[in-house]
């Protein structure tokens, strides 16, 4: 019980002295550009119906689609318990190779560059 104790008391006076420190600590000046809402790089005070880049949303996108390759992949390792783990093997290696000619693809098509 005094190791139970010693840890809950010790967490708890961490946990205050941290959440003492981070409103003490940081700097109270904040300037213009810290108070202005971000707009992904748009001017937030101009018009709402400025056209825009639509490179921006491909990129994204991309994003997206190899954020989903690692969730697809991250129970590859608990894979190897199956009974079969070469087809298991089998599904990642076709997941990743369809994605990687897509980014091929993306590449040589130049969907990949920012600037013209």
């Amino acid at each position: 019980m005094n190791v139970a104790m010693a840890v809950i008391t010790i967490t708890t006076l961490l946990s205050m002295v941290l959440a003492i420190v981070s409103f003490w600590l940081p700097q109270m000046t904040p300037d213009h550009e810290k108070l202005s809402p971000y707009e992904c790089g748009f001017d937030p005070l101009g018009s709402a119906r400025l056209p825009f880049s639509l490179r921006f949303f491909l990129v994204a996108i991309l994003f997206l689609l190899f954020d989903l390759e690692i969730a697809l992949l991250l129970p590859l390792p608990w894979g190897d318990q199956l009974t079969s783990p070469l087809l298991t093997l089998f599904w990642a290696v076709a997941v990743l190779t369809l994605l990687t000619l897509g980014l091929i693809y993306e590449w040589i098509q130049g969907g990949l560059e920012w600037a013209e």
